[in-house]
């Protein structure tokens, strides 16, 4: 498996992107997020998805050069068409665009659709943060990528719709809660699958709802699902992606889940920015932040535990070990860059 420094995995990135058809601009943009989801252990948002995008591109579903549309605007809100083109320029410009909006209102509203894949959700939350702002991010599949099917269901019927939260903090970071309301991400999966790989126990059901380590019964005709999150109250896992389905696809003028679907496509997306300046105030927010941070670490651990984990905890540990040794990507998904690499001419690092 070969181990590569962000600055190599940035590098063929960004041109495996370029000879795809992106865009200067959009190969740096999608090389960095993309990259950057590698760093912090979201391997299943990271340089994975470039042969899938580049596919996107050479089957026209995603369209290298679209810019973000306003299709309605007020002081406080953003409602934008995304074109089908690269999600993570739009995402970045969308969230820019709020934060200027917040800091004149307060809070400001923003809805995506037509968006191919916007990535980490977690990226847009620190854009904010950076700015002592605080943001609530969902997205849905625009009714297609259906993976996870309601408790009791064998079918899909939802995407595994991602929520993120992300709020400054005095020091060390904001705390960014991003995670799917699936057991876990279907691109886990997808790394499993490539790799050749078994999924752990507890992530998905065959096409009859058994539960199955094979990662290629969840693209199986029929196909299998990922369970919601929340184990024996799973109902509450798949609940929140119901609601999370109808803000992005009702609010964004885009799409709910609907029979039939065709393959992925992208993604509907709902923003929201706040400025704690005009609200309580961002030195009470800090305060306030790291005073409850302080008495949450201080907890009576149990035995063998060594400390608690807080919200972008597991990101910042792993973003401080991949810094220093570099990214490594399992010998499947490796093949799969290099034999695209290969189609697009372009140069692998040397490994």
């Amino acid at each position: 498996m070969p181990t590569l420094t962000e600055a190599q995995l940035v590098d063929f990135a960004r041109n495996l992107l370029s000879a795809g058809g992106a865009t200067p601009s959009e190969a740096d943009i999608v090389a960095d997020s993309l990259v950057q989801a590698n760093l912090r252990g979201h391997d299943s948002h990271g340089v994975m998805r470039i042969p899938f995008y580049v596919g996107r591109v050479k089957s026209k579903g995603l369209n290298p050069g679209a810019t973000l549309k306003v299709v309605q605007e007020t002081p406080s809100v953003l409602v934008c068409d995304g074109g089908w083109g690269f999600g993570q320029p739009l995402s970045r410009e969308l969230t820019r665009r709020l934060m200027e909006k917040a800091a004149v209102t307060g809070v400001a509203s923003g809805t995506l659709r037509q968006s191919a894949h916007i990535g980490r959700l977690g990226e847009y939350a620190e854009m904010a943060a950076e700015k002592q702002m605080i943001a609530m991010i969902c997205a849905n599949t625009h009714g297609a990528a259906q993976r996870v099917a309601p408790v009791g269901g064998k079918r899909p019927r939802l995407g595994t719709n991602p929520l993120c939260i992300g709020v400054p903090r005095p020091n060390g970071g904001p705390f960014v809660l991003d995670f799917g309301t699936s057991a876990t991400a279907e691109g886990k999966v997808r790394v499993k699958q490539i790799a050749g790989e078994k999924v752990p126990s507890g992530w998905i059901l065959d096409s009859e709802g058994k539960p199955t380590n094979d990662p290629n019964t969840l693209y199986g005709n029929p196909p299998g699902t990922i369970l919601p999150m929340g184990g024996d109250q799973a109902y509450k896992g798949f609940g929140l992606a119901f609601m999370i389905e109808m803000l992005c696809g009702g609010l964004s003028g885009g799409q709910c889940s609907y029979p039939n679907p065709p393959a992925p496509t992208g993604n509907c997306a709902w923003f929201l920015i706040i400025d704690p300046r005009l609200m309580g105030g961002v030195d009470h927010l800090l305060c306030e932040v790291g005073n409850l941070e302080t008495y949450v670490r201080e907890v009576p651990l149990i035995d063998g535990v060594k400390e608690v984990t807080l919200p972008g905890d597991p990101e910042r540990r792993v973003l401080a070990q991949r810094k220093q040794t570099g990214v490594t990507i399992d010998d499947g998904n490796w093949k799969a860059l290099v034999t695209l690499a290969t189609e697009l001419g372009v140069t692998p690092p040397a490994v």
